[in-house]
């Protein structure tokens, strides 16, 4: 006869409730996940399992993963010109008053609030916005 081991389940949070500890969408990590995979500069940290295709992570590593998010570089890393879509929003946002900074002070908290967006939607979202006033 074998031996009778008591187990508890292991736990693990999906994207979802790795999410939801994180406070940003599903979808933020996603996208986390995707422009940040294995061979990235800054790979997101790996699950510690995945289940047909469903990653999971052990809610220990949740402040790992906040490390990760803390760690990322910053805005406009790398220099370079900016794009299209950026200097039609610096454009618009100047003729509002705002000056380079207060602009993109005004990108990187929708950012912060709406982590799933790209700057190009971000920079198209608050331009659409303008033209309703």
């Amino acid at each position: 006869m074998g031996a009778v081991v008591n187990s508890v389940p292991v736990r693990y949070l999906g994207a979802s409730g790795l999410a939801g500890r994180l406070g940003v969408s599903r979808s933020a990590v996603a996208k986390w996940r995707e422009r940040h995979g294995p061979d990235s500069s800054h790979p997101f940290p790996v699950p510690d399992v995945e289940i047909d295709g469903v990653p999971g992570w052990r809610p220990a590593r949740v402040s790992e993963v906040e490390q990760w998010r803390a760690d990322l570089p910053g805005r406009g890393a790398g220099g370079g010109r900016p794009s299209a879509a950026e200097r039609e929003y610096l454009r618009a946002a100047q003729s509002r008053g705002l000056n380079r900074d207060e602009a993109r002070r005004v990108t990187d908290a929708v950012e912060e609030e709406r982590p799933e967006m790209s700057r190009p939607e971000i920079y198209a979202w608050l331009l659409a916005m303008w033209r309703e006033d």
